[in-house]
């Protein structure tokens, strides 16, 4: 048996940033191409629709970005939604989405390290993040670190550097 169509709503974060060697700093790259269709690839999933929102770094969201995410999932013909976020504001971003999406399973994730370094979390939170939006009920959640989350609870623990329940 196969699951629901997912689509894939990227928004930027750490998962999508790549190291630029002139500014020693990560960025997104300057072609706004992300990293997402790359991570698919490698695992074989071929299925998922990759729907480019933006690529922004969460901690610079504002309620207007928020909208745009919202919008995004309302109109995505898929029940099943995953989006790739920063894990600066996921929580803040996945309890705005409560109660303005419904009808519809929606898993935040993204990745503490770019998935264009070597040992990223990136694409172990990504394949968890499709399997859970096919199999949980309609909600909100999170998928980070192998486990589901919550919006209520999906909360980064900076100090351990991972999401805890």
């Amino acid at each position: 048996m196969f699951g629901p169509d997912v689509r894939i709503l990227v928004t930027g974060g750490t998962i999508d940033k790549i190291h630029d060697p002139r500014v020693e700093a990560l960025v997104f790259a300057k072609d706004g191409a992300s990293q997402i269709p790359e991570i698919l690839l490698t695992g074989r999933c071929h299925f998922p629709v990759v729907q480019q929102v933006m690529l922004k770094d969460s901690l610079d969201f504002v309620d207007a970005d928020r909208d745009a995410i919202a919008e995004a999932v309302a109109a995505a013909p898929e029940r099943s939604v995953v989006v790739t976020h920063g894990t600066g504001t996921m929580g803040q971003t996945a309890r705005f989405l409560e109660g303005r999406v419904t009808g519809k399973t929606v898993v935040l994730t993204g990745a503490m390290r770019p998935h264009s370094i070597s040992a990223s979390d990136g694409s172990f939170n990504l394949g968890g993040a499709v399997v859970a939006a096919q199999l949980l009920p309609e909600g909100i959640y999170g998928v980070m670190n192998g486990r589901v989350i919550p919006a209520e609870k999906l909360d980064k623990n900076v100090e351990a550097g991972r999401f805890d329940v």
